[in-house]
């Protein structure tokens, strides 16, 4: 496998075995709050109006009025009910990956203080949700462990000595830009001693290993609440279907041992340390969707696990809501997806990226996060054959800061979508549109609309009130109002 195949065409590959047929997106109302009649705009109330196309980016249009509604609908419109309403909204965010931080330091302090407040900020970006790796992925400087060498079941050499240089420094400034920002951790692969090919490449886990790798993970998340960066949930293994040909850190988990590993070893001892942290299954691709109908189908691993984590690499989207129909209580994930900075659109493709965050939300996926956060120019530092590119590029030599197509794809969601949000029902019949709806806290609504295509006018309606909105060509467009 060549250096420049893609990382979606990669994990399409090593994932055939688990495909399914893709089936048209299920809608599920049994169990959405409902209230009588339809919330109505006030009619004083103007709509506030950002876009992105062409060489705008994120810009505020002319507010738009609403209008009491006459006759039918046009062809092209969006039908909202805010009172069918489904899940409640964690947040956006990225990984925090070795490379990611390893970039992020790069930077002069005063330059990344500016970088993480445009991030971080709830008044600018307000990127909430961060991905953090236990121990290297494939993006990261080097091959590493908390726990390198020959075998030590004890864990005698614990150490996370490599992360104190930036991952951690990183981390915190991050929370102080969001002090609420959501951490979660994944590990690519346990330390390679754990493993029957002895290396952290690729390969797979020794069962007899299970309670020294629940300790070592144990030991990971005590380590950072020491360090003042506390880890709110987790997933066991990052992709979990796939040893990557022995080409990155990986390791294959067959669906018994990620089941007895969290009922029986990594959930009692989270459980009886005190550590009130999430539990994700899966964090891999949609087409694993019958994995994870099994695997929470074990009532004793039910007892620790709330949530599926998803990867966009291979299937459709449509594949969580057959999850979501089965199990209507556990929460959905998206916990990873990037760009190509070899892509001639990497900095352009943001109705891309939009259609795709739209299609998670509308499969009931609570929150969003993108791989690095940050890249050099040509995607590194990494030791995976992939090329990725960063949320944002920091060029190596000019520490010039570039922003991605999927960086003004977040612009729409993070900055209009807030925690505790809830989205709502929103239907059209217009060609290729693209289109999520939410309620926010404070009683604000937002609608999302991506047209990937040509310039075109939709009305939207809400009850009897109505408003035209100039949808412009390759555009994404995000609707604000009380």
């Amino acid at each position: 496998m060549s250096n420049e195949t893609s990382r979606r065409s990669f994990l399409g590959i090593s994932a055939l075995g688990w495909a399914a047929t893709v089936v048209p997106r299920l809608v599920r109302t049994a169990d959405a709050a409902t209230d009588s009649g339809t919330r109505m705009p006030d009619i004083g109330s103007a709509i506030s109006v950002w876009v992105t196309s062409g060489e705008e980016r994120f810009v505020a249009a002319l507010p738009v009025a609403w209008q009491p509604a006459s006759g039918a609908p046009s062809p092209n419109h969006v039908r909202l009910n805010p009172n069918l309403r489904f899940q409640e909204i964690l947040g956006f965010g990225g990984a925090f990956t070795d490379a990611a931080c390893f970039t992020f330091n790069r930077l002069s302090p005063s330059a990344r203080e500016q970088l993480f407040h445009e991030l971080f900020h709830p008044s600018q970006m307000g990127l909430s949700v961060g991905r953090i790796c236990v121990g290297s992925s494939d993006y990261s400087t080097k091959l590493y462990s908390f726990d390198d060498g020959e075998a030590d079941p004890t864990l005698s050499r614990f150490s996370i000595e490599h992360d104190r240089e930036y991952i951690l420094p990183m981390l915190r400034q991050a929370r102080q830009a969001n002090p609420d920002l959501f951490l979660f951790s994944s590990p690519w692969s346990p330390p390679g001693w754990m493993k029957f090919n002895g290396s952290m490449l690729g390969g797979s886990m020794r069962r007899h290993y299970l309670p020294a790798y629940a300790q070592y993970y144990l030991k990971f998340l005590q380590a950072y609440a020491v360090e003042g960066v506390p880890v709110q949930a987790l997933t066991s293994q990052n992709e979990v279907d796939t040893d990557q040909d022995g080409k990155m850190p990986a390791c294959i988990w067959p669906q018994e041992y990620e089941i007895e590993f969290i009922r029986d070893h990594l959930g009692p001892l989270l459980e009886s340390n005190g550590m009130p942290v999430k539990i994700w299954v899966l964090d891999h691709n949609y087409n694993l969707w019958g994995r994870a109908i099994c695997t929470l189908g074990d009532r004793r691993l039910r007892q620790y696990v709330n949530a599926v984590a998803w990867h966009g690499y291979y299937g459709g989207a449509d594949m969580m809501s057959k999850v979501q129909d089965a199990y209507p209580e556990v929460e959905m994930h998206w916990t990873e997806g990037g760009p190509d900075y070899t892509d001639p659109a990497y900095l352009t493709d943001w109705c891309e990226w939009a259609g795709t965050f739209s299609e998670v939300l509308g499969n009931w996926c609570r929150s969003i996060t993108a791989w690095n956060l940050a890249l050099d120019e040509h995607g590194r530092p990494n030791i995976g054959p992939f090329p990725c590119g960063g949320v944002v590029t920091i060029d190596s030599q000019t520490r010039e800061i570039t922003r991605s197509g999927q960086y003004w794809a977040f612009a729409h969601y993070a900055r209009a979508i807030r925690r505790g949000a809830r989205r709502f029902d929103s239907q059209t019949a217009a060609a290729d549109l693209q289109h999520v709806a939410a309620q926010n806290p404070d009683g604000q609504q937002v609608l999302v609309m991506t047209n990937p295509g040509p310039a075109r006018t939709i009305e939207i309606r809400v009850g009897s009130m109505t408003a035209s909105i100039a949808l412009k060509t390759n555009s994404v467009t995000t609707l604000a109002w009380k």
